[in-house]
């Protein structure tokens, strides 16, 4: 038997339940971990809330598909992992089909990874997400090239911070925007060229004199709402504004239709794009693990919280006040 968490009605984070159930065995294609470090994200608590693009199919339900720990067996036709090996999942599962919340989990194979050596558990639960979310939207989709520029919001969240790392390694300059004062040294220490104060600063200006005029090559929005036309206004002629979630919680309207605006692409962009396109998600494994062995990429924790505290787990991750990444850990990782 194994904990595992499960809710049975859609709703805040007070639905989650800790169950112990009959883990079972790996079938066809399918790989055993034992869970040692959870990754969580803001799409499990939509999932859990019902506002998630893949609605709930059945109850109880499970949650989770970001997790790091070692393989204890392998299903039938699993030639590329062996039992006793550290690894990580990818996002690359529907909640509705596997969970990772729990001690021990059956996940599909092809969504595991080697996890790199010196990485632990802890970090191995906090990269993938991020990183897949920021190399995807930045190389994939928007083309990002040396000497471009992305202006980013929700800058300290683990993916803000992972498009800082991604912009720097490709030879980006990343413009971070953040509401208060407060986060500004932290991320420039991160590796943001600049930081704009939006509560207390002129957005347009700091933007067009760090450009020289010429406005930025890519917007990374991960707020929506409104503010999108403003944002759109910033992007160069040619540039691409990818929304890529919707903290507002507001309506989106599409700024293309108002006049003065430049040529632009706008697209919506979920990491699902990646990992599962079995090139792109090949590249993207490539280009992040080469950043991790390099020192570029370290992802950033916020806190870490025990399995059995998930439901304060989840309270933290829709506080919006961390930076960086929230992990949950089980009894296996100490």
């Amino acid at each position: 038997m194994t904990r595992t968490v499960l809710f049975h009605e859609l709703g805040g984070p007070d639905v989650l339940r800790i169950e112990d159930l009959d883990v079972g065995e790996p079938g066809p294609g399918e790989v055993r971990i034992r869970v040692e470090a959870i990754g969580l994200n803001r799409a499990e608590a939509l999932f859990r809330a019902g506002l998630y693009i893949q609605p709930v199919r059945s109850f109880p339900a499970r949650l989770g598909n970001e997790a790091a720990g070692v393989v204890e067996a392998v299903g039938p036709g699993v030639s590329t992992l062996s039992p006793g090996q550290a690894v990580s999942t990818l996002p690359a599962f529907s909640q509705n089909d596997y969970g990772v919340y729990a001690d021990h989990a059956i996940v599909p194979a092809s969504a595991v990874v080697p996890r790199p050596e010196g990485l632990d558990a802890v970090r191995g639960a906090a990269v993938w997400m991020p990183y897949l979310t920021a190399y995807g939207a930045l190389v994939e989709i928007a083309g990002l090239r040396p000497g471009g520029t992305v202006l980013l919001n929700a800058a300290s969240s683990s993916s803000g911070l992972a498009v800082i790392d991604v912009a720097n390694r490709v030879g980006a300059t990343a413009i971070a925007l953040t509401r208060t004062a407060a986060k500004r040294d932290f991320l420039l220490r991160h590796g943001a060229a600049h930081v704009v104060v939006t509560d207390e600063e002129d957005v347009a200006e700091r933007v067009r004199t760090a450009t020289d005029g010429r406005g930025v090559e890519v917007v990374m929005d991960a707020v929506a709402g409104p503010g999108i036309t403003d944002l759109a206004r910033l992007v160069a002629p040619g540039g691409t504004l990818v929304v890529y979630g919707g903290l507002s919680g507001q309506p989106t309207p599409y700024p293309g239709v108002e006049l003065g605006l430049p040529a632009l692409a706008i697209r919506s962009f979920t990491m699902l794009e990646i990992t599962g396109d079995p090139a792109r998600r090949h590249r993207a494994a490539a280009f992040i693990g080469a950043g991790l062995r390099a020192g570029a990429f370290a992802p950033v924790v916020d806190r870490v919280f025990d399995l059995g505290d998930i439901v304060a787990a989840h309270r933290h991750l829709e506080s919006n006040t961390q930076i960086g990444k929230i992990v949950v850990t089980t009894a296996d990782a100490r």
